[in-house]
């Protein structure tokens, strides 16, 4: 180990430097994650209106009621 002591400032460097690598990846991503949301929401759309669409067809059960 360096005879040095750790300064605020060495650490307060390394800190910045690591928030800017992860800032540079997740703009790199953004567009991707956006259409993977925008897909998934539109599949979910589509099965609700889908399984919402069959219970609607489903045939129910009728009573007849008769006075004697």
């Amino acid at each position: 180990m360096s005879a040095e002591p750790i300064r605020l400032t060495d650490i307060e460097a390394k800190l910045r430097q690591l928030d800017g690598d992860v800032r540079g990846r997740v703009a790199d991503k953004r567009q991707t994650i956006v259409l993977g949301a925008i897909a998934t929401a539109l599949l979910v759309l589509l099965l609700a209106f889908l399984f919402g669409k069959r219970a609607g067809k489903k045939k129910s059960t009728f009573v007849e009621i008769r006075r004697l």
